[in-house]
């Protein structure tokens, strides 16, 4: 097998330089994203960034005005809608309809037949504590609850691939849990998860890739762990001296803050550091290397703007 036939292979979703325009408004210019199978992945950024058009142009949903995009080794990729699951952002579900007969319904439109989907509607709600709940008519479910049992019809036909686009908005802190969860899990079954969000927590959380996409390009796509390494790890110092030879030993750019010293981890690393700072007398009371969070990194490949535009729509601590 060559290399090129490989990578195929082994990528559920590969695309090249994806432009989209909407009238005079450049919406995505140049996206490249690379998907591994059975990986989870997120699209990082604010909203209207362009993560919705990146997403709908993998499914098929609409096409770029230039790029190409394979998804499972396929071109055209809604000629496999039925191995794919896609929750969109707007939610919707006719409000008659019991729970159960709900996710069946959106595994008819996926070619699971009718009664296989009520049998599997049914497991999945009671597997997912919503047993209680299954011959609901969906106007009677709170807004939490509807939005997991559309989550539910988005796996139904057992997908290989789900596209979920900002899955975790509406949710409160408690199916956020447990969708992440069930995100984790699904991973572990070897099915390739996508899913966007403008909340670095959860990307930070579940992704070993990420894009970030920012102004409709993708300034970077890769490892989260690379994205933070972006930024040199951080030292965080405290000394019973204030004073002494060993404050020539500390890097340039140290600030004091408090009773500690806060510098970026020397590239010689920390070792000569500590033996400057015990010959001198420094008194080390304690010192910690802290590697830079997502956060950081985000704000440094995008851009403080980006990052405030990312902000304006995250929520608290308390809420997520």
């Amino acid at each position: 097998m060559d290399i090129a036939t490989s990578e195929i292979t082994e990528l559920a979703i590969e695309a090249r330089g994806l432009v989209k325009r909407f009238d005079e408004t450049l919406a995505v210019d140049g996206v490249d994203i690379s998907v591994p199978k059975g990986s989870i992945y997120g699209i990082l950024g604010p909203n209207g960034a362009g993560k919705t058009t990146t997403l709908r142009m993998l499914l098929g949903i609409i096409d770029p005005d230039s790029g190409t995009r394979r998804v499972l080794g396929h071109d055209k990729p809604q000629d496999i809608a039925r191995l794919i699951g896609y929750l969109p952002e707007e939610r919707g579900l006719y409000p008659a309809m019991k729970a159960y007969e709900a996710i069946a319904f959106m595994g008819a439109l996926r070619g699971l037949p009718l009664p296989q989907g009520r049998e599997r509607g049914r497991q999945l709600m009671e597997g997912h504590g919503l047993g209680h709940a299954v011959d609901k008519q969906i106007r009677k479910l709170s807004k939490g609850m509807a939005q997991i049992v559309q989550l539910l019809g988005t796996l139904v036909h057992e997908p290989q691939l789900v596209v979920l686009d900002e899955p975790f908005s509406g949710l409160d802190a408690i199916n956020q849990g447990k969708l992440e969860v069930l995100i984790r899990s699904l991973a572990d079954k070897g099915t390739t998860v996508i899913f966007s969000t403008h909340v670095i927590s959860h990307a930070e959380r579940l992704c070993e890739n990420i894009a970030i996409i920012a102004g409709g390009k993708v300034p970077f796509a890769g490892g989260v762990d690379v994205a933070r390494d972006r930024i040199p790890a951080q030292v965080r110092l405290e000394t019973s001296a204030s004073e002494g030879p060993w404050r020539h030993a500390l890097p340039e750019g140290t600030r004091r803050m408090g009773q500690f010293w806060h510098f970026p981890l020397p590239e010689s690393g920390i070792e000569p550091l500590l033996r400057a700072l015990i010959d001198g007398n420094a008194g080390i009371l304690s010192l910690s290397i802290e590697r830079a969070g997502l956060h950081d990194a985000f704000v440094a490949i995008a851009g403080e703007a980006a990052a405030a535009d990312l902000e304006k729509n995250t929520p608290s601590e308390e809420e997520a």
